[in-house]
C-alpha cells in the first residue's frame, strides 16, 4: 500500500473521484501545509492558517500504478492556477503534493514534468514536505458519496468526475 497526499481545491473533489477508483483502499479528507495545530474547517475557511485542503488516498500500487494516481490528480484540477480552483479562491485551495521521503518528490516532480505538456500555461504546484496532516470534520468525510444531489456536488464535481471517466474509465468503479 501507498498514501499520497494531494491539494487540488476543494477535498471533496478530489474525494470523489479517487472513492471510486479501483484500487484506492481509503480517502481521507483533512488539512496540512500551516502553522495551526488542529485546525477546523472554519478556521481553515479564512486563509488564515496557512493550511491546504488535502485527501490522503491510499492505494494498492499492484492494482493502480502511483504514476496513474497522480495523472488522476491532474486531470481533476487545473494546476496552473495559483492559490484557486474554479469559485474555491484562496491559498486553501492551491495545488499542492506533499511527499514524505524523496522517493516521492521525485514521483511528484516527475509527475508535474509528465502532465506539463497537457496544459498551456505553467503548473504552478507545490512540492512541499509533509510535516502533520489533521483529519477533517466527519462531515467532510465521503461528501460526494453521502450527498451527490447538492448543488456543488451537481455542479462542481460532477464535471470534474466527467473528465476523469473520459480519460481513466478503467480505473473507475462507477
Amino acid at each position: 500500500m501507498k498514501t499520497f497526499v494531494l491539494g487540488g481545491g476543494c477535498f471533496w473533489c478530489l474525494d470523489a473521484v479517487y472513492q471510486m477508483t479501483r484500487g484506492v483502499e481509503s480517502v481521507v479528507s483533512g488539512y496540512t501545509g500551516g502553522a495551526l495545530p488542529n485546525p477546523t474547517y472554519d478556521q481553515i475557511c479564512t486563509g488564515m492558517t496557512g493550511h491546504a485542503e488535502v485527501v490522503s488516498v491510499t492505494f494498492d500500487d499492484t492494482v493502480i500504478p502511483a504514476d496513474t494516481i497522480l495523472d488522476m490528480f491532474f486531470v481533476q484540477h487545473d494546476p496552473t492556477t495559483l492559490n484557486r480552483q474554479g469559485y474555491d479562491v484562496g491559498t486553501q485551495y492551491r495545488s499542492v503534493m506533499y511527499y514524505r521521503n524523496e522517493e516521492e518528490q521525485a514521483q511528484f516532480l516527475a509527475a508535474i514534468e509528465r502532465n506539463q505538456p497537457l496544459w498551456a500555461d505553467p503548473i504552478v504546484t507545490e512540492v512541499s514536505p509533509l510535516e502533520v496532516i489533521y483529519e477533517a470534520e466527519d462531515y467532510h468525510q465521503d461528501f460526494y458519496a453521502q450527498r451527490p444531489g447538492v448543488g456543488y456536488c451537481q455542479v462542481i464535481i460532477n464535471p470534474k468526475i466527467a473528465k476523469v471517466r473520459k480519460h481513466y474509465a478503467k480505473w473507475l468503479t462507477a
